[in-house]
């Protein structure tokens, strides 16, 4: 579904004196047109600005662009009207061969039991194939528990079902953003208490090839540390890290699977998530003493 938002000049003035002034102001819209006092509305709620006597707006800019939730705008109300649900993978899928993350192994997929070799052991007409994988722990899409970080961390088994399985979901969309760190301004206007917090940078166009682990986006240390402070039950992003790689440190995995928040990596298609409203699935195996696992990452969205 396409989306839609506008770009415009705003000069506001205040029932109690003084004025605001903005230029390229960027909104989201629930269509393609608004009537200009419609969206001088979705302005002021969006700034959340009281006591407003007049809204003058001017070089307005309709153009088609994902949401990026502004507040009180067409993505909350999605959420809160949304009526039945549709499935949206979030995983790349796992291949023989495949390199998820620069210096690591790919899979090696084989079998254990033929479809030709069980035909000695069933009935006539039965037959079954039993497969072997043998890869690292980081392959595909993949959740990190504290035990990745921390030597008696809490490991997969010990992840609570709360911490990886029907959260509900804030997209923070980065597509097109100048800077590869996100910080703590950016991600100050969501809500991310109790929520799964993804970061939607785009970088999954870049998935097996070189690219992909090539100056991609990351989670700046204050970014990270606003989210544990805020509250955050999970954080994902599409890129290849949510660190950056560029050195030896990784600060947002230290920080977040310090407070027991899970990471979710190597994600996709949070391009066609809503900013708001979707619920995020991404429990991995139970496996004992393991940091790391893929899963089958997927969000339930609001029809």
């Amino acid at each position: 579904m396409t989306e839609y938002r506008a770009s415009f000049d705003a000069d506001v003035s205040f029932l109690n004196g003084g004025g605001l002034q903005t230029q390229g102001f960027r909104l989201d819209l629930p269509g393609p047109s608004l009537p200009e006092e419609e969206l001088a509305r979705l302005f002021v709620a969006h700034l959340g600005l009281l006591m407003v006597d007049r809204v003058r707006l001017s070089n307005v800019e309709v153009f088609a662009e994902a949401h990026k939730g502004s507040r009180s705008g067409p993505a909350e109300a999605d959420a809160a009207t949304g009526e039945g649900r549709r499935l949206i993978d979030l995983s790349h899928a796992i291949e023989a061969g495949m390199v998820t993350y620069p210096g690591l192994p790919g899979p090696e997929v084989t079998p254990h039991l033929t479809y030709a070799d069980s035909r000695n052991l069933y009935a006539e007409g039965t037959e079954f194939t039993i497969g072997r994988i043998t890869m690292v722990s980081n392959t595909g899409t993949y959740v990190d528990s504290p035990f990745h970080r921390y030597e008696g961390g809490v490991d997969l088994a010990g992840l609570p079902l709360e911490s990886v399985a029907d959260l509900p979901v804030v997209v923070v969309r980065l597509t097109g953003a100048s800077e590869r760190g996100v910080g703590a301004q950016t991600l100050a206007p969501y809500d991310v208490a109790g929520k799964a917090v993804l970061l939607h940078t785009g970088w999954d166009r870049h998935w097996r090839t070189e690219a992909y682990g090539v100056a991609a986006p990351y989670l700046a240390e204050d970014g990270a540390k606003y989210l544990a402070d805020a509250g955050a039950r999970l954080v994902g992003i599409d890129s290849v890290n949510i660190d950056s790689t560029d050195g030896g440190q990784r600060p947002a995995h230290s920080i977040l699977l310090g407070a027991g928040i899970p990471v979710l990596e190597h994600l996709t298609n949070l391009g066609e998530l809503p900013v708001h409203g979707a619920r995020l699935h991404a429990a991995p195996a139970p496996v004992r003493d393991f940091g790391t696992f893929p899963v089958r990452a997927y969000a339930l969205v609001p029809r």
